[in-house]
């Protein structure tokens, strides 16, 4: 699936991933291929994936914004 990251300025990741954890309002969730369509607000917290099964994760802090998932897209906006 492919996971976009954008802040007003910037684009901050475009690229292939196997998983994203992502900072909700109720709680961290995981999103994986061909999860269910969402929109949802992020707050204050990290943003965590991997881009091939098996290997480090990687992360990223975010002050808040919002997640759309969609088709096997998952596009962030942040703050």
């Amino acid at each position: 699936m492919t996971l976009k990251v954008i802040s007003a300025e910037k684009i901050l990741f475009d690229g292939q991933v196997s998983l994203v954890t992502l900072p909700g309002e109720s709680g961290k969730f995981t999103v994986l291929e061909n999860h269910a369509s969402l929109v949802s607000v992020l707050v204050d917290g990290d943003i965590v994936y991997s881009e091939e099964e098996g290997k480090e994760r990687k992360s990223m802090h975010i002050e808040g914004g919002i997640v759309d998932v969609d088709s096997n897209v998952v596009s962030v906006c942040i703050y």
